[in-house]
């Protein structure tokens, strides 16, 4: 593979910084990946190497980026099922099943999210600079449901900005241990890292950790469960889990933050991601994708209600 080499003559009098030239000259690139050639020296003004992102273009400047070809990795694709419940051009929508780890990590190098949409379509675009799916959030490996992936850089730009702006709905479904303190209601507590156990997630107080806010309902109620309905308003490492914690009724299964022995045999954590609401690139009007709860879910509800 070639490199890449735009060239533009900056025309505006009035200056401009030299990332947010390129950010509007380049908006299949995101700011992050532009200031990261920047710094690798990979972008000339005038002929010498820019000398940082924040450098100053006046009229009249050449402004030339190269960027080189996707760094090499490791990642190799592999053939796992996907359950695509929506594909374009820019972005994919799958329904990830509980047991799969979105990205790879220390104790999962194969098998996960990440290896299967490369073995899907290897020659997806890379983000970052990296030969690999862009995926703007995340699901834990026990929790089931809809999880975007984008499929180019402008792409991977646009939803990370619907998420930052918090302008994409996202609905979960819970089943919980015992009831929340009332039927309907919205947790701001903040979270940050357990101080005593460092692979765990912890309510803190504000100034400690991140603004995590979630809001949720009642959708049924059983003598000693609840079946919730989450809105998560933030973005948080475990945020749905802790929250429910927080509030005294634990999700059944989740054996990190609420009964160290399922009260339900489940095997994993009842917790889905539902649906997904939002306004893909290209388009004003947003779309609504759904997943159904995964029949091992629907067993354990089954077995609640016969109780009820």
């Amino acid at each position: 593979m070639t490199e890449d080499v735009f060239t533009f003559r900056f025309k505006n009098p009035d200056g401009e910084r030299l990332d947010h030239f390129l950010v509007e000259s380049l908006p299949d690139f995101s700011r992050t990946r532009l200031q990261a050639l920047i710094k690798d020296g990979f972008v000339r003004v005038d002929g010498a190497p820019a000398k940082k992102s924040g450098q100053m273009l006046e009229q009249n400047m050449l402004v030339e980026v190269r960027v080189p070809p996707s760094a090499p990795t490791d990642l190799i694709g592999e053939d796992i099922p996907l359950d695509i419940v929506f594909e374009n051009e820019d972005v994919i929508v799958i329904n990830k099943p509980a047991g799969m780890v979105v990205h790879p990590a220390a104790g999962h190098d194969s098998g996960t999210l990440v290896h299967a949409v490369l073995g899907y379509d290897p020659d997806i675009e890379g983000i970052g600079g990296e030969e690999r799916p862009g995926v703007v959030h995340r699901l834990d490996k026990e929790t089931s449901g809809l999880i975007l992936l984008a499929k180019n850089d402008k792409a991977h730009r646009w939803l990370q900005d619907q998420f930052r702006l918090r302008k994409v709905e996202k609905t979960y479904l819970a089943l919980a241990d015992g009831q929340p303190p009332t039927p309907s209601g919205r947790v701001e507590a903040a979270i940050g890292r357990d101080p005593n156990h460092r692979k765990k997630m912890a309510i803190v107080s504000a100034n400690k950790g991140r603004e995590a806010i979630s809001e949720y309902k009642t959708l049924e109620s059983f003598p000693n469960y609840t079946l919730l309905e989450f809105h998560p308003l933030t973005g948080r490492t475990h945020q749905i889990r802790l929250h429910c914690a927080f509030l005294g009724c634990p999700i059944v299964g989740d054996e990190v933050y609420g009964r160290k022995k399922s009260s339900i045999p489940i095997g994993r954590h009842f917790l889905h991601a539902h649906k997904l609401k939002v306004v893909l690139p290209g388009e004003k009007q947003p779309r609504v994708f759904e997943a159904a709860l995964p029949e091992e879910l629907v067993i354990v509800l089954e077995r609640v209600r016969s109780k009820k």
